[in-house]
């Protein structure tokens, strides 16, 4: 069946990577986000990843005792290395041939970040992660996420979550929340919805870059979005 999508980044929290509680490292749960990824590459879409480092470490706990925010960012960054090089792992494990690279220089684990090398690895048909944020402090993964898609000419940057998209309230303590199917991205900023931060919505609104928002742990969902059934999650365009 034709793909709807070419290429394609996927953002990927860090808890996703976590157990139960999204903490620390399950190479179970790593392993099966890694078996979906290498489901919806075998059909011959090209794959970024951002990957966010809630699992091992949050900034706002130093900030909450003293930390400098510089200091607390660039822990973060270093986190993400360490979620890239185990999904990474996990990948090649199964046959998906896998590119680190990162916005910090450390040669020794990953590549630096070049924008015409990661593009040259997607067409290859490797997978890029792309780690360590935007190497600068103050900005989230999700707007690294946002910032790299547009890098690389994604044509969809996608959400992943642990809900089928977004809603106007929490569905796990609200059973009547309402779930949307298409939201522009004004609404997102004006409704405050937990979609990604107001800079990657921003980024991606001036840029006319769709996000769509979807369970990962769903295991048909991202197969369907790559393949045109958009109800699979929320998407968020101008419309």
């Amino acid at each position: 069946m034709p793909v709807k999508y070419k290429r394609i980044l996927l953002k990927l929290s860090g808890e996703a990577l976590g157990g139960d509680d999204g903490r620390g490292m399950d190479i179970d749960e790593v392993n099966a986000i890694a078996s979906r990824i290498k489901e919806v590459h075998d059909l011959g879409v090209e794959i970024a990843l951002v990957i966010g480092a809630g699992n091992l470490w949050r900034g706002t706990q130093g900030l909450a005792h003293g930390m400098d925010r510089t200091t607390a960012d660039y822990m973060g960054m270093l986190a993400t290395v360490m979620n890239a090089l185990a999904m990474m792992d996990a990948l090649e494990r199964q046959g998906v041939i896998t590119r680190v690279q990162s916005a910090i220089e450390m040669r020794a684990v990953a590549e630096p970040y070049i924008r015409r090398r990661a593009i040259r690895h997607l067409e290859k048909g490797r997978v890029v992660i792309m780690s360590a944020g935007t190497g600068n402090p103050y900005f989230s993964t999700d707007t690294a996420a946002a910032l790299r898609a547009m890098e690389i000419g994604a044509d969809l940057l996608i959400k992943a979550t642990k809900v089928d998209g977004v809603y106007d309230s929490d569905p796990k303590t609200n059973p009547d929340a309402r779930r949307f199917e298409r939201l522009s991205y004004i609404e997102v900023l004006n409704r405050r919805l937990q979609v990604m931060d107001s800079t990657a919505i921003s980024l991606c609104m001036e840029n006319d870059l769709p996000i769509m928002v979807l369970n990962l742990w769903d295991p048909r969902a991202l197969h369907r979005v790559i393949q045109g059934d958009l109800t699979a999650g929320t998407l968020v365009t101008h419309d």
